[in-house]
């Protein structure tokens, strides 16, 4: 099944494509890979999810917010190239929480995004990743995440 066909099948609704917060390109394009800025948790109704994991956030709150990253990314990876179905496979995610110095389940964080990718792409959705703490992200956004996609030939 298409990535395409999959979001409608789940029911996901991909939120406003956000506007670069400064200068650099949302997305780049090297022979078949594609190289997505960090983005934030931006809802469907264009507000982002702030606060710091661990004191503003439950774990599972963080958890949302990284699923939120994802649809965020997708709307922006998908105005970029037309369709997610040109996506062949993730390749790499660095994965980053807004959080307290004594919370340590980042991961468990980055998830949401990465569970997302699953859903949508299969295990063609799961690539390397890496999940770390921060002690700010821009505007106070919850989570931010880069991501590298392979293209299909």
């Amino acid at each position: 099944m298409s990535a395409e066909s999959r979001l409608t099948e789940l029911g996901l609704i991909l939120p406003p494509v956000p506007k670069p917060g400064g200068i650099y390109k949302p997305v780049v394009q090297v022979g078949q890979l594609i190289y997505v800025s960090g983005h934030g948790p931006m809802r469907t109704d264009g507000t982002l999810i702030t606060g710091k994991v661990g004191l503003d956030l439950t774990e599972e709150q963080g958890f949302e917010a990284a699923r939120a990253v994802g649809l965020t990314l997708l709307a922006t990876v998908r105005a970029q190239l037309g369709s997610l179905d040109r996506i062949q496979r993730t390749i790499k995610t660095l994965g980053m929480v807004n959080a307290t110095p004594d919370f340590q389940r980042h991961p468990a964080v980055i998830n949401g995004f990465s569970q997302l990718l699953k859903d949508i792409f299969g295990e063609d959705g799961v690539g390397a990743r890496s999940a770390v703490g921060m002690g700010s992200l821009p505007g106070n956004i919850a989570v931010e995440v880069e991501v590298i996609f392979e293209l299909k030939p």
